[in-house]
């Protein structure tokens, strides 16, 4: 599992984690489509901001690696501004998996954390 280097672990003065320590020996946690109903706290939209900015600033429009990022936090992004690189070959449980950022629907949702802003 590939550690991101310099991606926060959390969101700063919250419990939001963004990345985990060590891979499960079980098998990693699958990454799933959540739903982002409009009545989410206001807490957890900003933990998916905040992810979505680390997400930019890290990666950008690039590819990267699943490795050590959390799976929750993942989920509720997946499907919508976090996309497989290869849907037909995606592997919800392989830290290996590649995944993208689309920057459209990210720009869309997180407008701040797309274009600058965000705090």
């Amino acid at each position: 599992m590939i550690k991101h280097k310099g991606f926060p672990g959390r969101l700063p003065g919250t419990d939001f984690q963004f990345v985990i320590r060590r891979a499960n020996p079980k098998g990693a946690t699958p990454i799933t489509r959540r739903e982002r109903f409009k009545d989410r706290r206001p807490a957890d939209r900003r933990a998916d901001a905040g992810f979505m900015t680390a997400l930019w600033d890290h990666f950008g429009d690039q590819p990267f690696e699943r490795g050590n990022l959390d799976a929750g936090r993942l989920s509720w992004l997946f499907g919508r501004e976090v996309k497989p690189v290869d849907p037909d070959n995606f592997d919800p449980e392989d830290y290996e998996a590649l995944l993208v950022i689309d920057v459209d629907v990210a720009r869309a949702s997180f407008p701040d954390a797309i274009d600058g802003g965000w705090a």
